[in-house]
């Protein structure tokens, strides 16, 4: 393995650690302190994830996220042969964050866990739809030379703290298989894990399908 590709897979996972600390952090605190204004909670998302953009966004491409990975290399633009360990670094990323977490607070608490107070349908389909946006916005940016690369961090942050705003009262607004995968093993909260493997995938191959298509199809 190329040094090149142990630095990407350590930006991956570092960056993918920073986002479910200060993010399924920021849910912690709200649950255990009620003096914490839970109002920030998407605004913490969306900042952890442009902070971390910039930090190591020209080393991996700041993925942080499987389906964004799999999306990517789902419209060929991501070689197949570092999926696999982009993938490992983004969950070990977020397992990480979770035991700290555990160290910090103890296990009195849900760690961030994603869970639905809507009906499965419905949850699949706003996991789904979140996640397309995401993946729209994550595309335009870092692969079309006409957007404004600069604001990168700040577009796909700010399109993470929307997808909260709407989604988390709903889903949580996960968007990210390896951010619900950690805080649920913590926390037992499996019985709806899948979704939250399944509709980001969907939803984020989806975004970048139809921006290709787009760009492709522009007279």
């Amino acid at each position: 393995m190329s040094r090149n590709s142990w630095t990407q897979y350590m930006a991956e996972f570092i960056g993918t650690f920073f986002l479910v600390f200060f993010g399924c952090g920021s849910m912690i605190l709200a649950e255990l302190n009620p003096e914490f204004n839970g109002s920030f909670i998407p605004i913490i998302w969306g900042g952890a994830v442009s902070i971390m953009i910039y930090a190591v966004g020209h080393i991996s491409g700041a993925h942080f996220n499987p389906a964004v990975t799999i999306a990517f290399w789902g419209v060929k633009r991501f070689p197949g042969k570092s999926v696999p360990g982009f993938i490992l670094a983004q969950i070990f990323g977020a397992l990480l964050a979770s035991t700290v977490h555990l160290i910090i607070w103890g296990g009195e608490h849900s760690f961030g866990a994603t869970g639905l107070s809507v009906s499965l349908s419905s949850g699949m389909l706003v996991e789904v739809i979140l996640s397309f946006a995401l993946m729209f916005v994550i595309i335009s940016v870092a692969t079309d030379s006409r957007a404004i690369g600069e604001l990168a961090g700040i577009a796909i942050g700010s399109t993470v703290a929307l997808d909260a705003f709407v989604g988390g009262p709903l889903t949580k607004a996960s968007m990210n298989p390896a951010r619900s995968l950690a805080p649920a093993l913590y926390s037992g909260e499996l019985s709806t894990l899948w979704l939250y493997f399944i509709g980001p995938i969907i939803g984020a191959y989806l975004g970048a399908k139809v921006y290709e298509y787009i760009r492709t199809h522009q007279n």
